[in-house]
């Protein structure tokens, strides 16, 4: 194969467009305070597990906490490091942080006992290697504890669109990004040579009495379209109130689905 073909071919591999998930992010560090209640449900949900084992941990790195993990570590005694794609986002969470790549950690081998990736790493292309860096980040009996949107989330808001869409345009554009199934994530725990993987999963249900308050918030965590398919025009004026109007209702509010996978896998000793 030549070089251009290759490249052509990796390029095809490239699901998310990543400068545009930095720039989501560095536009969110001024709003994300606006969803610090969902943020703080999911990651006291994954911190929740450090409950059931003995194991003590000391040092920790947080990727992409949005300034809600790091706070809880510290509650817990444990000295955390936060890093994030965008360095805005990152400063939110305090001293020690770092702006950092989660496909190219910066980090030494061996630097954490314990690694918390609470709703970050799913706008990751090499998810793979990303966790086998994040193994190779952890000290033998380090533990990583990470959760990400799987399969069902937003399913609501995605069939609304895609039928909106077609009713307004008479054509289909990916708006919503596509996530793991759950069966998947503790093999690809496995595969990054992980100890006992698990992955389960909880799902939060978020009501709405404003339907356009969902748009508004998927923003303020910097969580909009980066498919690097998606369409760079602007969507007809129609598209959002028809997409809203089919959403699902729960006591007069509009009710869509977090489904959160939990993984946790050891470094064996």
């Amino acid at each position: 194969m030549s070089e251009g073909a290759h490249a052509d071919a990796m390029d095809s591999m490239l699901v998310f467009d990543r400068a545009a998930v930095r720039r989501h992010r560095d536009r969110a560090a001024r709003t994300v305070d606006q969803t610090a209640d969902v943020l703080r449900d999911a990651a006291e949900r994954l911190l929740d597990r450090l409950d059931d084992t003995t194991r003590r941990f000391a040092d920790a790195l947080d990727v992409g906490g949005r300034g809600v993990v790091a706070p809880l570590l510290r509650q817990r005694g444990i000295h955390v490091i936060s890093c994030d794609l965008s360095a805005a986002m990152a400063a939110r969470n305090g001293d020690p942080c770092a702006a950092a790549d989660e496909e190219f950690l910066p980090f030494a081998p061996h630097s954490f006992d314990l690694i918390i990736a609470s709703l970050s790493l799913h706008w990751v292309n090499d998810l793979p290697g990303t966790l086998l860096q994040l193994r190779q980040t952890l000290r033998p009996g380090g533990l990583l504890l990470a959760s990400l949107p799987a399969v069902g989330t937003l399913a609501e808001l995605r069939t609304a669109l895609t039928e909106a869409e077609d009713e307004v345009s008479g054509r289909v554009s990916p708006r919503v990004s596509p996530f793991p199934e759950l069966r998947d994530c503790a093999h690809l725990l496995q595969r990054a040579g992980f100890a006992v993987p698990v992955a389960d999963v909880e799902d939060i249900r978020l009501l709405y009495a404003n339907p356009f308050a969902l748009l508004t918030e998927l923003r303020a965590a910097g969580e909009t379209n980066a498919i690097r398919q998606r369409a760079r025009c602007v969507p007809a004026r129609a598209l959002f109130p028809a997409a809203l109007a089919k959403l699902p209702t729960e006591d007069g509010r509009v009710a869509v689905t977090l489904r959160m996978a939990v993984m946790t896998g050891w470094v064996p000793e």
